[in-house]
């Protein structure tokens, strides 16, 4: 443990790869993610779709978690799950949330803040006769954030929905669904050498995009 956390305390990079300009920025912050999400994409990035959703409970714990990212477009992002699930409980409670994608092979970072609504009822449905069967199963096999007695009960449904759904003929269950998340702010981190990164934020003020640089 000692070796452990002496070498977290003298870890270094140095980040060479690129930079960031409010100068040659797009004035529309869906547009600039489009463009660094397409990029990583094509590096071929492990995960490259994947966010970190950030949500706070009713007691006002913050809590996150990886979810994929499943379409966007207009400043708005699509997620699907549980409307049971703990992220849900939270959701339902206070819609503001915060998503994140960091892609440490291309030194980039993109964080947002917004808020989250459940989307329409076709969109989830349209979702969800997209999905593999196995994944459809395991939607209606797992109460999502529920405590299970062991692995042999969540085993134990999904073999109980396999037999009521034998012909193939699988439909959402009610209790799952997609989100909706709107964004107000971006912030678009570019790393630098010797910690002076790039950062480059974007705010909805009154319908309009302002586009600051902020220290980093």
């Amino acid at each position: 443990m000692d070796e452990l956390k002496k070498h977290i305390t003298q870890l270094r990079e140095d980040f060479m790869l690129g930079s960031l300009s409010e100068k040659d920025v797009s004035d529309e912050p869906s547009q600039q993610f489009e463009f660094w999400l397409n990029q990583a994409m094509n590096a071929e990035l492990p995960e490259w779709q994947a966010m970190t959703l950030g949500t706070v409970s009713p007691e006002l714990r913050p809590s996150a978690r990886i979810v994929y990212l499943r379409q966007f477009q207009n400043n708005q992002f699509w997620f699907y799950g549980n409307y049971n699930s703990r992220k849900a409980q939270h959701l339902k409670h206070n819609p503001n949330a915060s998503l994140s994608f960091f892609w440490p092979q291309l030194e980039r970072q993109v964080r947002l803040e917004g808020t989250v609504e459940i989307c329409h009822d076709s969109t989830s449905d349209a979702y969800f006769d997209g999905r593999p069967f196995e994944s459809k199963l395991g939607a209606w096999a797992s109460a999502q954030s529920a405590v299970l007695k062991n692995r042999e009960e969540l085993e134990s449904q999904l073999e109980l929905y396999r037999k009521k759904f034998e012909d193939g003929n699988i439909y959402r269950p009610p209790y799952w669904g997609g989100w909706v998340f709107t964004a107000h702010y971006y912030e678009f981190w570019q790393g630098r050498k010797s910690r002076l990164h790039d950062r480059i934020t974007y705010e909805n003020i009154n319908g309009q995009w302002a586009i600051k640089r902020i220290a980093p």
